[in-house]
């Protein structure tokens, strides 16, 4: 079955027929279905990875199919969990695999139930809190996991590998300031592909054994530039996660979570530990829908939600009582 199946793959010298065997044995988990996750998910099915846990906490919309590849119209009409709707698409590419859907948003409380029996993490969700904790869980389990993220026509990713360096050692503390989001800088469908696609070549070098290089590579498709940095082969000390303190702030869930507003059909969030640059996020976001602001705080619909964002970085999200759809809307309109 391996040989006529993943015949072309087998051939490819840096897999083999033993390698092939390797990847039909390994467990991987993608977090987050969205631009990158729904074509790593395809890759690495046709790849025949043999067992694939998804996680993810959001829904099919009509936007999404811009760039997401593994849905469709029926699954935007039926608001369908990313999850669910990747794991029945799937199961028509590669019927011979496991595929796991978890409808779920990662968190400290579900991390080792979700990663439990796994061996590589392929990162495809659009915040950083989500990262530092992927990180955290990898560094104290010694598991690799793949970093990407993109958005406009730009893309970045590298691996990270036990006892070499871990994420923290790059990115000690998150982005100052409010990021770009897909929603309002656009993001092309061709960048997150291949930022995807880099990702899966790096799960497959290291499920058959091949240690891939230690490089940070960025794309800019529009611009027409690449470039490539090769990242420290060691831990930093100073590192909280991976030095000698191994302290694991995001796993340990010192971080705060959106909370449901008791009686009230909304959420507040507080996902950034820094303030927010009203007047900058009011221009940024005055594409994308109405916004209203004073000095104190910033008033933006986004029907059916409406989220109000003050200058400490603390946001109510009215609309819902779901803290993960309001953890979704905060990374989609301010970023992380």
């Amino acid at each position: 079955m391996l040989e006529s199946r993943y015949s072309r793959q087998i051939r490819f010298d840096g897999i083999g027929a033993a390698g092939q065997v390797r990847i039909s044995e390994a467990r991987v988990a993608i977090v987050g279905c969205g631009a990158l996750g729904s074509v790593q998910a395809e890759l690495l099915a046709r790849a025949g990875i043999g067992y694939l846990r998804l996680i993810d906490r959001d829904y099919v919309e009509e936007s999404n199919l811009q760039r997401q590849f593994l849905y469709d119209e029926a699954d935007a009409a039926e608001a369908m969990p990313k999850a669910a709707a990747a794991q029945r698409r799937l199961a028509r590419v590669n019927s011979t695999i496991a595929i796991d859907p978890q409808v779920a948003d990662l968190t400290p409380a579900n991390i080792d139930d979700l990663f439990e029996d796994i061996d590589l993490i392929v990162d495809g969700s659009d915040n950083f809190e989500t990262r530092y904790l992927i990180n955290d869980w990898a560094v104290r389990e010694a598991k690799p996991w793949i970093y990407g993220a993109a958005v406009g026509s730009y893309g970045i990713t590298f691996p990270v590998l036990p006892r070499s360096g871990c994420f923290a050692c790059i990115y000690p503390e998150p982005p100052q300031g409010a990021q770009p989001t897909c929603e309002t800088a656009g993001v092309l469908g061709s960048v997150t592909a291949t930022i995807a696609s880099l990702q899966c070549a790096s799960v497959l070098k290291i499920l058959v054994g091949d240690r891939p290089a230690r490089v940070m590579t960025t794309i800019d498709l529009w611009k027409g530039e690449t470039r490539q940095i090769r990242l420290p082969s060691v831990a930093d000390p100073a590192c909280p996660a991976c030095g000698p303190d191994r302290e694991f702030r995001y796993l340990d869930g010192k971080h705060r979570a959106p909370i449901s507003l008791c009686g009230r059909d909304a959420v507040q969030i507080h996902e950034r530990r820094r303030p927010v640059d009203l007047v900058e996020l009011a221009a940024r976001l005055s594409t994308a829908g109405d916004v209203r602001a004073n000095e104190f705080a910033l008033r933006f619909s986004a029907p059916p939600y409406q989220l109000t964002i003050f200058a400490d970085g603390r946001a109510i999200v009215k609309g819902t009582t779901d803290p993960g759809i309001a953890r979704s809307l905060y990374s989609r309109y301010i970023g992380n």
